[in-house]
């Protein structure tokens, strides 16, 4: 659940075309056609030491999930429609697919490069995290303030994002983790820097200090206060 992501452009509220939901509508049809036909995971994974010779792989295992663990499609269709429909109403439909597209393909090639350092070139890697944790980045950034419930606490978008990320820094050092955590850093750390050079423009502040100008004084409560506190006697009205 998130609180907080309104926007007041209308010009992104009429081209908002709920890209996100299509994107899980395209992943959820290829996990069924993963299901009917089992090869089409291994022909399209992204497996680092065969992407020099087939470099499609790169995009392609982002549309692809795991038919053994049924959480890892629902967890990320879950975030990219969530997370997703809130970057694409700040910052527009466009921009968001260049954020979820690149973050995965940085996401892909960041853990190419971790694989290779670790001797894992050969294992297969799928799925839609890389991209999913470079909307986060973006929204964190962006948003710090929104409000997200992870594991039923409330906590601002920023701190949620740290908290992920640490999970995954975690995650680097874990020989029993097979989760692609490099993946998600990398993808994340697009997302944060594509939209650190947007947020002039759709971000909010970090932190919001109230102004002098906000505050509200009644002139009889300021009397009240100085007969009350400072012993003077209330002016005379006419």
């Amino acid at each position: 659940m998130v609180i907080g992501y309104e926007t007041e452009d209308p010009l992104f509220e009429s081209g908002f075309k709920w890209i996100s939901i299509k994107l899980a509508a395209v992943i959820t049809f290829i996990f069924v056609l993963q299901l009917i036909y089992p090869p089409l995971t291994d022909m399209f994974s992204e497996i680092p030491s065969r992407i020099f010779f087939e470099p499609w792989r790169i995009i392609t295992h982002i549309f692809l999930h795991s038919t053994t663990n049924i959480t890892h499609i629902f967890y990320n269709m879950f975030g990219l429609v969530l997370f997703g429909a809130i970057l694409e109403k700040i910052v527009g439909w466009r921009r968001f697919l260049t954020i979820f597209f690149i973050a995965g393909i940085v996401a892909s090639i960041g853990s190419i490069v971790v694989s290779f350092l670790q001797g894992t070139q050969n294992i297969p890697s799928i799925g839609a995290s890389g991209a999913i944790f470079g909307v986060i980045g973006a929204l964190a950034v962006l948003r710090p303030r929104m409000i997200v419930y992870v594991l039923y606490f409330p906590m601002p978008m920023i701190a949620a994002a740290f908290f992920w990320a640490l999970i995954d820094i975690i995650g680097l050092f874990n020989p029993f983790d097979y989760i692609n955590n490099s993946a998600h850093l990398f993808g994340m750390f697009f997302g944060i820097v594509f939209a650190l050079a947007i947020r002039q423009r759709f971000g909010e502040p970090f932190f919001v200090k109230k102004r002098s100008a906000d505050i509200h004084i009644k002139e009889e409560e300021f009397e009240d206060w100085e007969e009350r506190w400072m012993g003077r006697k209330k002016k005379k009205r006419e």
